[in-house]
């Protein structure tokens, strides 16, 4: 093979990972969350922003003002879930540039003081950072329900703010017996590739 990675760490990682629907009672500790985070946030973005913030949802009040802001098929998943992360993008992400692309520090000026500007950005590599973040949910030898099923506007109305784009909400945990559907289709390489 052309991978340098173990086939085992693929299957985990890719092949036999699954989007779960359901989950074991079996908590996803702080220490979990901790590592998943600390191996994620090496992910590549443009200007080594990181506009991806998590709200990790786990006490009984916080599921319960999140249940009704759920699409119908997501609110029992939800609700039994381990843990649920709210993950969204930090429009003001470009504060902390100076510090995070320290040999181009103007780039917080230079490329994203317009608000627009900067709602694309963010959206575009927190939705980068979620992947990696999934990637690492897996890596971590539990499964992730990611969803975008949900009412974002209530969803950032109650969790987040004015400044903070919810972009999806992701059930973590240990996949129950009946976790995931059967696999869906991927389109073949030549479906998807060209060479110019």
């Amino acid at each position: 093979m052309s991978l340098v990675l173990d086939p085992a760490a693929q299957d985990l990682l890719f092949r036999e990972a699954r989007t779960a629907n359901t989950f074991t009672d079996e908590p996803v500790t702080e220490e979990q969350v901790q590592a998943i985070y600390d191996l994620v946030k090496y992910g590549p973005t443009a200007f080594n922003q990181t506009p991806l913030r998590i709200v990790l949802v786990r006490s009984a009040e916080a599921r319960e003002r999140l249940a009704p802001l759920m699409a119908e098929g997501n609110r029992a998943k939800t609700a039994a879930a381990p843990l649920v992360a709210i993950l969204a993008a930090d429009n003001e992400f470009h504060e902390e540039l100076p510090g995070l692309f320290p040999h181009f520090p103007q780039a917080k000026d230079a490329f994203f003081a317009e608000r627009p500007v900067r709602e694309r950005s963010a959206g575009l590599n927190a939705a980068l950072q979620a992947a990696y973040f999934i990637v690492g949910v897996r890596a971590a030898g539990l499964a992730a329900g990611p969803m975008t099923g949900f009412d974002f506007p209530g969803v950032q109305k109650e969790f987040l703010d004015d400044d903070h784009t919810p972009l999806m909400i992701v059930n973590i945990g240990k996949p129950g017996e009946d976790a995931s559907f059967p696999r869906s289709p991927r389109l073949a390489y030549d479906e998807v590739i060209t060479t110019v």
